[in-house]
């Protein structure tokens, strides 16, 4: 039985189904996503018919879009939401929850629940919130003396309305990832801490934090290019970029133009620059948050 584990060549056996798998439904449609956005497709589902002409057609439309500019604006607000609101609470919460000594199993089930929940059902919910008329938040509103409605879906309001929800519906997430971190780390380094006089914060600040470090970074990177393909949610609460197509993203902008539009090429393009912004924004979060050595 050993004798498997030291010979390499059973290993590509073993990979080989796996690689098919990848190769046909990963790699082919990517390599040929590529191939189509230089050429010009009919309908969805079908090949292209010609090339474009120029061949770089859809590309020089991409850069002379407006509305693209406007969802990689948007992108990057969704990013620095995630770090700051998704990571960032989460951290804290963890912070909290670990320095609890009963009820800990239970506050992982509440702030996990949300991710469980189907993210159209949670955009339904959200529409029903941010209503004009009895929305919940205009009725507090009104409790405290409000006497004008406000429209949190109009223009102004409407990308902080977008994002409050992604932001609260992952902050779970990391929270769980980040407290199985803090609950790795030896207890005799808090007994230490305490026989020198340590106080709560001190050891929040000189070991719960730093002995997570790697974990932040992982959990960071994550929500990095995990903004890029933020859909579901946004799009059931503001379909087609309403109001006025500012509350775009990359990825509801590419479903517009692809499904909505039927412009295949020109989405195929966008997916394009999305697989490229990935990339870039996982390597160069990988530096800014590089890991370090145990």
């Amino acid at each position: 039985m050993s004798n498997i584990y030291k010979s390499k060549k059973y290993v590509f056996i073993f990979l080989l189904p796996a690689m098919l798998l990848m190769g046909i439904y990963l790699f082919y449609p990517f390599f040929m996503n590529i191939v189509e956005s230089f050429r010009h497709i009919k309908s969805l589902g079908t090949f292209g018919t010609r090339w474009n002409d120029p061949w770089y057609e859809n590309y020089g439309k991409m850069f002379t879009d407006p509305i693209v500019l406007t969802s990689l604006k948007n992108t990057v607000i969704m990013i620095a939401a995630t770090i700051l609101g998704q990571v960032g609470m989460a951290l804290v919460l963890a912070l909290l929850v670990d320095n609890i000594p009963k009820g800990g199993k239970f506050y992982r089930t509440v702030f996990f629940f949300p991710i469980v929940i189907s993210a159209t059902a949670l955009g339904l919910l959200f529409n029903l919130i941010f209503l004009y008329d009895k929305g919940m938040i205009n009725q507090i509103l009104e409790i405290f003396g409000k006497t004008t409605l406000t429209d949190w879906k109009a223009e102004g309001h409407a990308l902080g309305t977008m994002m409050l929800p992604v932001v609260w519906q992952y902050v779970g997430f990391y929270f769980v990832i980040i407290v199985t971190g803090l609950n790795n780390i030896p207890e005799e380094l808090y007994e230490s801490a305490s026989i020198d006089g340590a106080t709560t914060w001190q050891k929040v600040r000189f070991i719960s934090v730093p002995m997570v470090h790697n974990v932040l970074c992982t959990c960071l990177t994550l929500g990095v290019t995990g903004a890029l393909k933020v859909f579901d949610l946004p799009w059931t609460m503001f379909p087609k970029g309403m109001p006025l197509k500012q509350t775009f993203l990359t990825g509801t902008y590419m479903y517009y133009q692809t499904m909505e539009v039927k412009d295949v090429d020109y989405g195929a393009t966008l997916a394009v620059m999305i697989v490229v912004l990935g990339v870039v924004l996982s390597r160069l979060s990988k530096r800014v948050f590089r890991e370090r050595d145990e």
